[in-house]
């Protein structure tokens, strides 16, 4: 699968941007033989299962220039590398506990010239800065998520929706939110792209 499917549903790419996307595999592939990040089968449906799932959420959410986003548990760089392609204007924190998933973060980062992403070794609740939005990958449940970013948000909001968390997560989530005790909004990825991947995909929006 090319990057062709990334153009189906994000036309309006730039020449440079259309470029980054298609440089991704072949990064990828050379870290990921050296620190695994993505699981041997993935790596062949990097652009479908790890590209096109971090940008459901800017099916979501439109970040606008000048914004901050925190990612929680980057592992490899998702969502926040496909995202920082989409916004280059907008400034992304990609932080992971995980030393040596950082270093394929900032290499492929370098590689693809993002000047709008910073890369650190180190957990959510040791980052003191404050953000407009979080963002993550099925890192936890929602209810030990929260309490990592809670506090992290700028009190301004611009955009949308009013500053909050932007996670992706899949499967039945019902008993998951409950548990949370937060007031959840959820987007269905089936809603904007059409492959049988994103049946059980979401993108929950949990205001800061």
């Amino acid at each position: 699968m090319t990057s062709e499917i990334i153009l189906q549903y994000f036309p309006d790419l730039s020449a440079e941007q259309r470029e980054q996307f298609e440089k991704l595999p072949a990064l990828y592939e050379h870290w990921n033989s050296q620190i695994n990040v993505i699981s041997r089968k993935d790596i062949d449906l990097l652009y479908e299962r790890h590209v096109l799932h971090s940008l459901g959420i800017a099916k979501v959410m439109a970040f606008l220039p000048g914004e901050n986003v925190l990612d929680v548990g980057t592992g490899g760089g998702f969502p926040g590398i496909p995202l920082a392609i989409l916004f280059p204007e907008t400034q992304f924190h990609l932080v992971d506990s995980i030393g040596k998933k950082i270093k394929v973060v900032t290499e492929v980062a370098s590689a693809l010239g993002l000047k709008n992403v910073k890369a650190s070794h180190s957990r959510a609740e040791q980052i003191a800065d404050k953000f407009d939005f979080v963002v993550s990958r099925a890192v936890t449940q929602l209810k030990d998520f929260y309490p990592w970013i809670k506090g992290k948000f700028n009190k301004q909001s611009n955009n949308k929706l009013p500053n909050g968390i932007l996670y992706l997560k899949g499967g039945d989530l019902e008993q998951e939110i409950k548990e949370s005790g937060l007031k959840v909004t959820q987007y269905h990825l089936k809603d904007y792209f059409n492959e049988e991947f994103f049946d059980t995909k979401q993108v929950i929006y949990v205001k800061g």
